[in-house]
């Protein structure tokens, strides 16, 4: 039956009327953000002025670093005293190039937002499946600094973006990046790039060379990582990364970048601001408050941003350590030291030596001066075999060894050649005995023994290597200082809440309305007191326990205190380059370095002719300094011991160390009776391994030859010994035939003798010869035997006919047809 007119067109009415809706909607949603997009672009223009450096600088207000008491002033933050404005006429043309070719390449062509680097930063991004890369501009990123810091949200990116765009169409390009080089931060206190070339090279941003103004456009990315005084090495690296941006845009030649990239970094005892004149008592900690300070703030606030920042720092206690260090180093061109002293209950530094002359070198060796801290990094063994719940009454022998651990055989000494047989954790803790800690490190694994370092407090990068229990990896006297307040504090590691994981030399930071920074006042900050549980109480009283016996009887008496009980422990490095005292007591925690700042020099008669060591002269400034400093921290004159240690023996079981070699995570597991390197251990009670290992009959380890010569690989899985099978694969041309490709199994462990199957590259078409040192008749000869196609590429000096290289090599796979260059002698 057919439909009615009526009955047909009410459809169509509805889906008119729905028309007109969405059309009345996407109307008022477009006037709705017409008329928002022009607020927000009112407003930012009338914003725009204020971005201007040189009217931020003139509203700047002075700020102030105060020492512990609240009085006295130790520095002032002036706008002025890390930034100086500088017209485009002033800056260098490679500075210019520099930092535009690194930072933002497109800078001339956009308009203030790139897209197209964004979606390539976006893009990179999600390549790595982490951030590698910004997509802000140059603009963005003045605009950026420009700003009060807050919180990284979308609406503030926006924010942003909008000024950005809108700078554009206010200013120039040129106006903007001298802008821009005139705010930006390039570490070490510099802000901007007039400030920057006068602390880095002694003069002015006009006249940089290429190889500075590379190094100071690489800082800004990451003024911590790339800071030419502490990381040597990523700095050049980074310099390396600019200059290529510089050629790839052909802004400089080949010669200049090799001349460039060859180029000394600056000496970092000569990194220092303009007009530093270093007359406080306490300049490297007021430096390193500095530093603090601009990583929680940003520079544009911290200088002439009118803070008021109370310190830890006590004078008293700053002038003893100062004291302690002339009493025992009296050669001006003998070793230097540093000390750092915290107290363990609140986490404060109460005193820092960085130097004994900070007008001659700002290098702060109590935080920048990584050195290695030979054995008194032994603590942190000892804590990680507590926590696998071995007893201090185990036994390992102490006798000259050559352990085969992570790949490589590793040979162990003790210090001055002596060996005491069998002996317990304890005494050889004690007695700092090399062979036994190598031993412990082995069985307890070095990726807890770093887990372990982290925990207490240490912040540089540490690798798990086997050599870390005798302390091989660098740190720095803050560092250990730390570490060690967590066990005078029973287990618990004290941060602040501003700065997070660091000790607190910050106490209280206050606006510029403060009138007084104490916690209690209005417009102030306090840093408050975090306690992290990062060991259980009886782990700390068992360390502290044993490192008594260093100062009572061990390494350490010339550190023994005259009243009162205290634990530390020494360090001595390979060839008396480095000397270390770290030892506390429940009040005071007090780390000493002595050694030679600028390079490793051996110490081998400084101590009356003896050698330097962590027993001469670090124990002796530590015992000057704590004699002193504890009748004056507040319960300092209460002679206090630690906390009894629980019993030192336990239940005995033979264990060994599994660890997956792919994820280096492992535990101790019992001998299944097949285990080559298993050892007898105490344990506490109720922390008996439960797991049986899976030791294979005549157990090895298969180490990776993958990537070496065949001949060296088959030489080296015989000395395990293992069997190696030849497995072949089709070579590429070109390709070297005598490589290792692949091995199954790659890592992991088998029975002596088994087979491990070897990957080796087999050519389809044959060998390329070695015609080099052939006439060219009988190098052609050779060549187009084999089906190869020999080509004259140039001539060179010698012997008149030769051939004196070839490309390819001989040796490698062939393919038909191959063109074979060759460079031929003519006389």
């Amino acid at each position: 039956m057919p439909f009615r007119r009526s009955e047909r067109a009410k459809p169509n009415g509805r889906r008119i009327r729905r028309l007109r809706l969405l059309v009345l909607l996407l109307v008022l949603w477009l006037l709705g953000t017409s008329a928002f997009l022009m607020g927000l672009v009112t407003a930012v223009a009338a914003e725009i002025p204020r971005l201007d450096p040189a009217r931020a600088e003139a509203k700047d207000v002075n700020g102030y670093i105060y020492a512990g008491d609240g009085k006295r002033i130790l520095a002032v933050l002036r706008g002025s005293q890390a930034r100086v404005l500088v017209d485009w006429s002033e800056i260098a043309p490679a500075m210019k190039l520099a930092i535009v070719d690194v930072e933002d390449r497109r800078f001339y062509e956009h308009n203030g937002v790139d897209v197209r680097g964004i979606a390539r930063a976006l893009w990179a991004d999600i390549r790595n499946q982490r951030a590698v890369q910004g997509g802000s501009t140059i603009t963005q990123q003045f605009v950026k600094n420009a700003l009060e810091h807050d919180k990284r949200t979308i609406g503030r990116k926006v924010r942003e973006a909008a000024f950005a765009w809108q700078l554009e169409r206010t200013w120039n390009k040129r106006r903007i990046l001298t802008a821009y080089l005139n705010t930006i931060y390039f570490g070490n206190g510099a802000y901007g790039v007039q400030t920057a070339a006068q602390a880095y090279f002694h003069h002015g941003a006009s006249k940089l060379t290429l190889p500075e103004a590379a190094l100071l456009a690489g800082i800004p990315a990451d003024p911590s990582l790339y800071d030419p005084v502490t990381s040597p090495r990523a700095a050049r690296e980074r310099r390396e990364t600019v200059l290529r941006a510089m050629l790839e845009e052909n802004h400089i030649t080949v010669a200049d970048f090799r001349r460039a990239n060859r180029a000394p970094l600056p000496d970092p005892d000569e990194v220092r601001l303009p007009g530093t004149q270093g007359q406080g008592p306490a300049p490297y900690f007021v430096n390193y408050v500095k530093g603090k300070l601009v990583d929680q703030y940003g520079a544009a606030k911290v200088y002439g941003g009118g803070l008021r920042v109370r310190t830890s720092i006590d004078l008293t206690l700053q002038q003893y350590a100062r004291d302690a260090i002339s009493k025992w180093l009296t050669d001006p061109d003998g070793p230097s030291a540093a000390l750092v002293a915290i107290d363990p209950r609140d986490g404060r530094i109460l005193a820092m030596i960085g130097g004994s002359n900070f007008r001659k070198s700002q290098f702060n060796l109590a935080v920048q001066g990584v050195r290695q801290p030979g054995s008194s990094f032994k603590p942190f063994v000892l804590a990680t075999a507590l926590r696998e719940g071995i007893a201090p009454a185990s036994t390992l022998v102490s006798e000259p060894m050559t352990l085969y651990a992570g790949g490589t055989f590793w040979n162990v000494e003790n210090y001055e050649g002596s060996y005491l047989g069998t002996i317990d954790l304890q005494q050889a803790t004690i007695h700092s005995d090399n062979a036994v800690y190598a031993q412990l490190t082995r069985l307890v694994g070095p990726t807890n023994v770093v887990r372990t370092a982290h925990r207490l407090g240490i912040k540089s990068r540490l690798k798990s290597y086997f050599s870390i229990g005798l302390g091989a990896q660098a740190v720095n006297p803050l560092e250990m200082a730390r570490a060690f307040s967590a066990f005078a504090s029973g287990g618990v590691r004290v941060d602040g809440s501003i700065t997070g994981n660091d000790p607190r030399a910050i106490v209280a930071v206050g606006d510029k309305n403060a009138t007084d920074v104490a916690c209690t006042k209005p417009h102030v900050h306090c840093n408050e007191v975090v306690a992290r549980h990062v060991l259980s109480p009886e782990i700390a009283a068992t360390v502290n326990s044993i490192l008594e016996g260093v100062v009572r009887e061990g390494t350490g008496t010339r550190a023994a205190l005259s009243d009162r009980p205290a634990a530390g422990k020494t360090g001595t490095t390979t060839n008396y380059g480095d000397a270390w005292f770290v030892g506390y007591t429940p009040q005071l925690v007090a780390a000493v370095w002595v050694g030679y700042p600028n390079t490793l020099v051996p110490m081998t008669t400084e101590f009356g002719g003896d050698p330097v060591a962590g027993g001469t002269y670090p124990a002796l400034i530590w015992k000057a300094f704590m004699e002193r400093a504890l009748d004056h921290v507040p319960g300092g004159d209460e002679i206090q011991g630690f906390e009894g240690s629980p019993s030192l023996y336990g239940t005995p079981a033979r264990v060994v160390w599994r660890e997956d070699l792919r994820t280096h995570h492992g535990s101790l597991q019992l001998d299944n009776g097949n285990c080559r390197e298993a050892v007898t251990l105490e344990f506490f009670p109720h922390q008996l391994p439960t797991k049986d290992a899976n030791c294979r009959p005549n157990e090895v380890e298969v180490p990776n030859v993958v990537g070496k010569p065949l001949e060296l690989a088959r030489i080296r899985l015989e000395a395990q010994p293992l069997t190696t099978e030849l497995v072949y694969k089709p070579a590429k041309p070109r390709q070297r035939l005598d490589v290792v490709l692949a091995q199954y199994p790659k890592l992991g462990r088998l029975s002596s003798y088994a087979t491990v199957k070897l990957v080796v590259p087999r050519p389809l078409w044959g060998v390329v010869p070695n015609v080099v040192g052939l006439d060219l008749r009988r190098a052609r000869q050779r060549l187009r035997k084999v089906e190869l196609a020999p080509l004259v590429v140039r001539f060179a000096d010698g012997r008149p006919g030769r051939v004196v290289a070839q490309t390819p090599r001989g040796g490698v796979a062939a393919a038909p047809d191959m063109k074979v260059s060759l460079v031929v002698a003519r006389g």
